[in-house]
């Protein structure tokens, strides 16, 4: 049996099922927190947290599901949180774009475009300080670029060598703009790789072909100290605010919508199983099981309390 491959399809077909569910439910209105989907990329979160150690951590933006859960697992705290409920770390303060699991190396999400950039480059100076051998990821889109502080802080990283990756993923879009109206360079790629710092790219939506890149850039990151940048490629699949298509807004076409859903992060490992060997009548259960903790995951967190009203303003600078 291929335990990667069947490990990595288990936390995609988690990610992408518990965003089903949550479609499913959105418009009841108990979820008090706007959503960003991030059905399309699941490949790009689940192939780099797969490959990092548990104590390595990671930062995100404010399309953080799948990171988060592919990081951590933790699908009861993500429910109850998007749910507003007192029994999740946050209490609810937090919601969709602002989760957060320390304990499992998630060290939270930001609404704030490319706000958790220097943040990361912060966390890696720590972590260099301290010796202590952890690796910090995180991601952003490609978006995030066109802000200043994402230049401040890879040239800061670069300068000082610290043990941080960059993951931009990359769907050329800065919510409905794309790059021909935002940059006057070809490539960041190129431009990345003029700093001293090892760079990655990749348009691949297959979860292992991620996953071995992310092993070599963590690998570069342990040998050398330095920082890495990866340029990864998706295609969001849902608006960027919300749970439904967007087709008809004329920023996008459903043809190219099509031509990427032909390579389906989840589809496609799941057919590269079956070409293993693997029955499907076993990913049936498999896929049953990751259901079953999925729905019951949800309805602890709708029949959980909320948060008093004093809630509010502890843990608040």
């Amino acid at each position: 049996m291929d335990k990667l491959n069947l490990e990595l399809y288990k936390k995609l077909y988690l990610v992408r099922r518990a965003e089903e569910e949550i479609i499913k439910c959105y418009f009841d209105d108990e979820m008090k927190t706007p959503m960003h989907m991030s059905m399309g990329e699941e490949a790009i979160a689940v192939g780099i947290c797969h490959a990092l150690k548990d104590d390595d951590q990671v930062f995100g933006t404010y399309r953080s599901h799948a990171i988060y859960l592919a990081k951590t697992g933790d699908v009861e705290d993500f429910f109850a949180e998007i749910y507003g409920k007192d029994t999740a770390l946050l209490k609810g303060k937090g919601g969709s774009m602002h989760l957060c699991s320390p304990d499992n190396g998630f060290m939270g999400s930001s609404a704030i475009v490319a706000s958790a950039i220097p943040v990361a480059v912060g966390a890696a100076f720590a972590n260099k300080m301290a010796g202590n051998g952890r690796i910090v990821t995180v991601f952003f889109g490609d978006g995030a670029i066109d802000e200043g502080v994402f230049w401040e802080s890879l040239n800061a990283a670069c300068l000082w060598k610290l043990p941080v990756i960059f993951v931009c993923e990359d769907n050329e879009l800065a919510v409905h703009t794309p790059k021909s109206l935002r940059h006057g360079y070809r490539s960041i790629s190129s431009i990345v790789a003029d700093f001293n710092c090892r760079v990655f790219k990749e348009e691949s939506t297959d979860v292992e072909t991620i996953y071995r890149l992310a092993e070599k850039a963590i690998g570069a990151v342990r040998g050398s100290g330095g920082p890495c940048f990866l340029d990864l490629r998706y295609y969001r699949y849902l608006e960027h605010v919300g749970v439904s298509e967007d087709f008809k807004s004329g920023y996008r076409s459903r043809e190219e919508f099509e031509k990427w859903r032909k390579k389906d992060p989840v589809e496609q490992q799941r057919k590269k199983l079956i070409k293993k060997r693997i029955k499907e009548e076993e990913l049936d259960k498999i896929e049953d099981g990751i259901a079953e903790r999925l729905i019951n995951s949800m309805k602890a967190a709708q029949s959980a309390p909320f948060p008093g009203a004093g809630e509010i303003e502890k843990e608040v600078l």
